[in-house]
């Protein structure tokens, strides 16, 4: 894969089809994963995924599971691609040589494209879990206020303030414009660089040196089989190692708090509290939802790329004449 020449604009299509059917076929579980993650001790509103989703499909409906999906949908296409054309484009030029990449080199091309993405996953994942996390917070207040209704005192205030207002993600958009400029699209950027560029430092090469073991011979592509099972293999391998700072990134992006929930005024204080208040298995809230997300998402995602939709599609276009 890294000796041949790059099409820089099938890779950029396939990309983001794999994207969108993956998005598609998974986010209801990216939606628990948030969910699980911001949720803190001493106000637990889910306790499994399988909880998360049957809680939610009751208060919210069927497409509740699917908040934050447009967010996702519309800028999956470019993230995915970005990722994945960047890794293809610094491989190709750090293999220039004809010599097979050695581990470090696949390493190396794996942290350019994390560090690519970020530019699109940043206030792509801000935005969507704003929406996603919404549900979380309107049912812990309905909660809270059937349990003030015990008390005549309060319980007329408290059932006023359950009435939840659905915002959309230009709202949200606009708002942080208004107030912060670009860099309130950007908040958690550091912790989604700590996130991401780990994850395609282990992805890629994981994946690249799984996918060999299906090639008959170096110049042949791998099994359509081996493809996906690579991807979903190296991705949900990765997903789980960086869940840590996955967890820190979703709990610093996070506008929006719980009744008693903590705030956070960076990356240090925030592992810092979560350590001391919740304990070091905190850092791996919701990985078996991430690593249920990556894992098609990315088994998907190797299996258009290595089939070549894109290029099948563009040789379709007629070629202009000279």
């Amino acid at each position: 894969m890294a000796d041949k020449q790059i099409s820089l604009p099938a890779k950029l299509i396939n990309g983001g089809i794999a994207g969108l059917i993956g998005v598609t076929c998974v986010f209801p579980i990216d939606l628990a994963k948030t969910r699980l993650q911001n949720q803190q001790n001493g106000q637990r509103m889910y306790t499994s995924m399988s909880d998360c989703l049957v809680k939610t499909i009751r208060s919210e409906g069927y497409f509740g599971m699917y908040r934050g999906a447009a967010v996702n949908l519309t800028l999956v296409t470019p993230e995915k691609a970005i990722k994945l054309a960047a890794n293809d484009f610094f491989r190709h030029h750090l293999s220039k040589d004809g010599k097979k990449l050695t581990l470090l080199k696949e390493m190396l091309a794996g942290c350019g494209a994390g560090t690519c993405q970020v530019i699109v996953t940043t206030p792509m994942e801000m935005l969507k879990i704003q929406l996603q996390d919404a549900g979380r917070i309107a049912a812990q207040k309905k909660l809270m206020a059937a349990q003030a209704q015990l008390s005549p005192s309060t319980g007329a205030g408290a059932a006023e303030s359950v009435v939840e207002t659905r915002t959309t993600a230009m709202q949200i958009t606009r708002e942080l414009l208004r107030n912060k400029g670009i860099a309130g699209l950007y908040k958690g950027l550091g912790a989604t660089i700590l996130r991401d560029v780990p994850f395609s430092i282990v992805y890629f090469p994981l994946f690249a040196n799984l996918n060999k073991l299906g090639q008959k011979n170096p110049d042949a592509k791998a099994p359509f089989y081996v493809s996906f099972l690579s991807g979903c293999l190296a991705g949900s391998t990765a997903a789980v190692a960086v869940n840590p700072c996955d967890v820190i990134k979703t709990r610093l992006q996070s506008l929006q708090r719980g009744i008693n929930e903590d705030t956070y005024s960076g990356i240090t204080d925030c592992a810092r509290k979560i350590w001391k208040k919740e304990g070091p298995t905190a850092f791996f809230k919701g990985a078996y939802c991430r690593a249920l997300v990556i894992a098609p998402l990315f088994g998907i995602a190797q299996v258009v790329y290595f089939i070549g939709i894109a290029e099948f599609l563009l040789d379709m276009i007629p070629k202009r004449r000279d």
